[in-house]
């Protein structure tokens, strides 16, 4: 099983360049997946390439930024603004990292929805 998640444009420009080495998310999959697509949202509705993720971090937002800040690719402001009211968060390890020489333009894509923020799917691209 593979999953598609969603992020802005200025942060797949940061994973692209390395600068962002950790996705931080809300909630994470429950089930186990091979390959997690990155769809860039508006404006670019593109998907871009994949990751695999080998560890995945549950802790405080405060003990993410702590932690993660140096490879988190985001203002703290951002993201504190993004873990606001909530206990605990997550930190997805970006590693093996594929780019698409050309990336999938979603429009494209008969019946594409895009995720809010991740859908498992059961194919690859």
């Amino acid at each position: 099983m593979n999953l598609i998640i969603s992020i802005k444009p200025q942060f797949v420009s940061k994973i692209i360049s390395k600068e962002k080495k950790y996705e931080f998310r809300k909630n994470i999959p429950k089930k186990p997946v091979e390959k997690i697509f990155i769809y860039s949202t508006v404006p670019d509705k593109e998907i871009v390439g994949y990751f695999e993720c080998d560890k995945v971090i549950e802790d405080t937002p405060d003990n993410l930024w702590n932690n993660f800040s140096k490879d988190a690719g985001i203002s703290k402001q951002n993201f504190f603004e993004y873990f606001l009211e909530k206990e605990k968060g997550f930190a997805m390890e970006i590693s093996k990292l594929t780019l698409f020489n050309d990336p999938i333009d979603v429009d494209d894509i008969c019946g594409f929805v895009a995720p809010q923020s991740f859908k498992y799917v059961d194919y690859d691209f």
